[in-house]
C-alpha cells in the first residue's frame, strides 16, 4: 500500500496569508460589491440615492488608493477554513498562526480594534481584535482553502434566527426573511447584502447565513431552485424603498444568497445575516 504524502507548512505562512487577507480586504473591496454598486448607482431613481451610491463609490477608490479602511468599523473576524487532512503545521499550531495573523493585520494595519474579552461583565477591549471566530471542516488534499471576513456590528446587529416547522412552507421562509429586512430598515447601511441559511439546527443555519454573505453576490446558488429564490426576494427587498443609507431609492440590498443543508423531517430552521455595503470577503490557499 502506497504511503501517503504528508505536506508542511510553517505556521509563519499561515500568519502572513491572514494577515494580508484582512488587510486587503479592509483596503479594497471585492470587485462583485464595486461592480454592484456601480449598477445601482446607473439604475437609482433617487436623486438623493444616487449621490449617495456616487459618495460610497468614491469612497472605495480613496481607500484603496491610500491603503486606508473602507469603514470605520473594521469588524470581527470570520473564516471559514477548509483544511486539508495531509498537511502537518509546524512550528505551531493552526489555531495560533491565523490568530496571530489576525492579531499583526490590525495592528500592522491601523484597523479599529473592536473586540472585548466578556460579552457582559467586563467588556475589556483586547487591543489586538482576537479572538477571530474559525470554522474548520477537514478535507481531502494537502492545501488549506481560508474564506475570511470582517463583520461590523451595525449589520450584525439586524440580523435574526427563526426556527420554522416544514408546514411553514417556502412561503414562510420567505415571509420571515423579508420581515428580518423590514425590521433592519435603515440601520444596517444599505444597500445591504442578505446572507440567508436554511436548514441543519439552529447554530448550523447561523453558521450558513454568515456563509453566505461571503460568497460572491455576482454568483448564483447551484440549486436552480434556490437561485430563483434569490432573484425573488432580492426584487421584493428593493420594492420596500428603504435605498441608499435609509433615505429613500431603488436600492435596499445589492444581493440576496442563500446556502442550504439537510435538516430534521420536523424542523426547518432559517437564519438572516445582514451586512451593509462594505461587504468585505477576501479568500486565499496556501
Amino acid at each position: 500500500m502506497a504511503k501517503t504524502e504528508i505536506r508542511i507548512i510553517e505556521a509563519s505562512a499561515v500568519t502572513e496569508t491572514v494577515k494580508k487577507l484582512y488587510m486587503d480586504m479592509n483596503y479594497f473591496i471585492g470587485d462583485d460589491i464595486m461592480q454592484a454598486l456601480k449598477k445601482a448607482e446607473s439604475t437609482e431613481s433617487s436623486q438623493t440615492g444616487k449621490s449617495v451610491l456616487s459618495q460610497l463609490i468614491e469612497n472605495n477608490g480613496i481607500a484603496a488608493a491610500e491603503e486606508i479602511p473602507i469603514c470605520q468599523d473594521t469588524g470581527m473576524a470570520v473564516l471559514f477554513v477548509e483544511y486539508g487532512e495531509r498537511v502537518v503545521i509546524d512550528g505551531g499550531s493552526f489555531e495560533d498562526a491565523v490568530q496571530e495573523g489576525v492579531r499583526r493585520a490590525y495592528i500592522d494595519g491601523y484597523l479599529r480594534k473592536s473586540v472585548v474579552d466578556d460579552p457582559v461583565f467586563d467588556r475589556v477591549n483586547t487591543r489586538d481584535n482576537t479572538p477571530a471566530i474559525i470554522y474548520t471542516t477537514i478535507v481531502p488534499g494537502d492545501k488549506i482553502n481560508i474564506l475570511a471576513g470582517c463583520k461590523g456590528f451595525g449589520s450584525e446587529n439586524m440580523s435574526a434566527i427563526k426556527m420554522l416547522t416544514p408546514s411553514a412552507g417556502v412561503q414562510g421562509v420567505k415571509q420571515f426573511i423579508l420581515d428580518a429586512v423590514r425590521y433592519a430598515g435603515p440601520n444596517p447601511c444599505p444597500p445591504i447584502v442578505v446572507g440567508v441559511g436554511i436548514g441543519g439546527t439552529f447554530e448550523k443555519a447561523a453558521m450558513l447565513a454568515k456563509k453566505a454573505t461571503l460568497r460572491p453576490i455576482n454568483t448564483d446558488n447551484p440549486d436552480e431552485r434556490y437561485a430563483a429564490l434569490e432573484r425573488e426576494l432580492l426584487e421584493e427587498i428593493n420594492k420596500m424603498g428603504f435605498g441608499p443609507a435609509g433615505l429613500g431609492g431603488d436600492n435596499t440590498a445589492l444581493g440576496v444568497n442563500i446556502e442550504y443543508y439537510p435538516t430534521h423531517i420536523a424542523g426547518m430552521p432559517v437564519a438572516v445575516n445582514i451586512c451593509c455595503h462594505a461587504a468585505r470577503h477576501k479568500q486565499a490557499q496556501i
